[in-house]
Order: structure tokens, then C-alpha cells, then sequence
């Protein structure tokens, strides 16, 4: 396959950035994306010109890094998979294809196609997780009785990955997709009954100072999410924070 390459490439989150076309040739079908970088990256080493910085890890879908915005679409034009699991066959020889880092206020241009997703570690601190009690008389998680269906929409919400698909999906960049998810994860199970109203409140409040926008339910970011989170997990967190609230203030 031949491509020809539309790629931002960006300095810093400081300089202005544009986009500059390159030309891939011999791509085989059977390659993924990140390899297709890798070979274009390659080109330009070859050529004296700087190579394409890009997020990647473990290019299996798990650890959610290569957050890439390909011809308009989080993750590109396959649906429930990240960047490092689209293959070239989802394109044609002679095609032209846009490839820009992920779009939003919480996360700033780091260079090229890499974003700064801290935010998302900083909600994430602010109340996703389980106090744990080590005082000697800690009860044994598989002793503690948990409805199936309970359990299942747990682990279905402990599936995301944090990419930020979700983020740069959403016309208003919202992250509410995500810290739903989080707070999901936990809110339904026994252990997170303890934290359930100061977890939702701090991670809801730490997602408005890190700048993403508010969900007005379009659904773009469920259709997008590699791992198909559900927008049941948004309304979950919506009921929960408006009950922490009024308990809040009754306080």
C-alpha cells in the first residue's frame, strides 16, 4: 500500500504547530498503525529530518497510550480498538489519511501526536481508589458476598484503559465517560460503600478543575471507547453525586 500522510506536528505546547505530508510506500495490510509510524519514522531518521513523536507501550490494548486522532475518529475507523490494534487493511492503497494528537483544554500538546494525560492521574488520586484496613483484622475479599450482576457491571467498568478516546471525542471534551468508569468500579462493590459519597464529590470536583467540559449525552464517547465503557456508568455517577450533595449540605 501507498498512503500519503497528513501528520501535526508540534514543538511544544507552546508553539504553534502545523501539519506536514509525508509519503509511506510498501505498507503491508497486514501491519498496525504504530508500525506504520514506525516505518515512517524510520524514512525521515533516514533522511535527516526529525521523527513523528507518538505514544505507545505495550501495542497489545491494554495500557491505553497510543491516543492518536485519525482521520477525524479516536483510534481510527475500526470500533472497540486502540490505535496499536488498527491494521493498515481498514484503509486503501492511495489513501490519504490525518493523523493529530488528541484535542482538549485538559490535554495540552506535549510535542507532535503526544499528549499530557496527567489530568486523568490527578482524578484518579482524588478519590479512585479503596482505603484499605491494615490493622490486623482485614476480611479476605473473596469472603465477602457480591451479587453476580453487581460484580459484572464492576468489572465491566474496571475495563477502561484511560486513553482518553472519550475526551477527544466529545464535542466539549468532557472526561465524563472516564471518571464515571472510575467511580463505577467502586461504587458498586461493598468495599467502595465506605468512600462512595467523598470519592464521587473529589473526583467530580478535581475533572471541573482540570478543565474538561460537561456531557450533554450525544453518546459519541461510548461509540468510541475502545473497550464499549457504557453511558449507564454517567448516569450511575450523576445519581450518586446528586445524593452526596444533599447529604453534603445536611452535614
Amino acid at each position: 500500500m501507498n498512503l500519503t500522510l497528513k501528520v501535526w506536528r508540534q514543538l511544544n505546547a507552546k508553539e504553534a504547530g502545523k501539519v506536514e505530508t509525508y509519503n509511506v510506500k510498501d505498507i503491508s495490510p497486514d501491519s498496525s498503525f504504530l508500525e506504520m509510524l514506525d516505518i515512517l519514522n524510520e524514512q525521515l531518521i533516514n533522511s535527516d529530518i526529525e521523527p513523528v513523536a507518538f505514544d505507545h507501550d505495550c501495542r497489545e490494548g491494554i495500557c491505553g497510550m497510543c491516543s492518536l486522532y485519525i482521520n477525524g475518529e479516536a483510534h481510527g475507523p475500526d470500533r472497540k480498538v486502540t490505535t496499536c490494534q488498527l491494521h493498515m487493511r481498514m484503509f486503501k492503497d492511495g489513501d490519504t489519511i490525518t493523523i493529530e494528537p488528541f484535542r482538549s483544554a485538559g490535554f495540552p500538546v506535549v510535542k507532535d501526536l503526544v499528549v499530557d494525560r496527567s489530568a486523568f492521574d490527578r482524578i484518579q488520586q482524588a478519590g479512585g481508589y479503596v482505603s484499605v484496613n491494615t490493622s490486623g483484622n482485614t476480611q479476605d475479599a473473596n469472603a465477602i458476598p457480591i451479587p453476580k450482576a453487581d460484580a459484572d457491571k464492576a468489572f465491566d467498568a474496571a475495563t477502561c484503559i484511560g486513553c482518553g478516546a472519550c475526551v477527544a471525542t466529545c464535542k466539549n471534551g468532557s472526561a465524563m465517560l472516564f471518571v464515571s468508569a472510575k467511580v463505577s468500579q467502586f461504587s458498586l462493590l461493598p468495599q467502595g460503600q465506605v468512600e462512595k459519597d467523598r470519592r464521587v464529590l473529589n473526583m467530580v470536583d478535581q475533572m471541573d478543575s482540570e478543565g474538561f467540559g460537561n456531557c450533554t449525552n450525544t453518546g459519541a464517547c461510548e461509540v468510541e471507547c475502545p473497550k464499549g465503557i457504557s453511558l449507564d456508568n454517567i448516569a450511575r455517577m450523576n445519581r450518586d453525586f446528586l445524593s452526596a450533595s444533599i447529604l453534603s449540605k445536611d452535614k
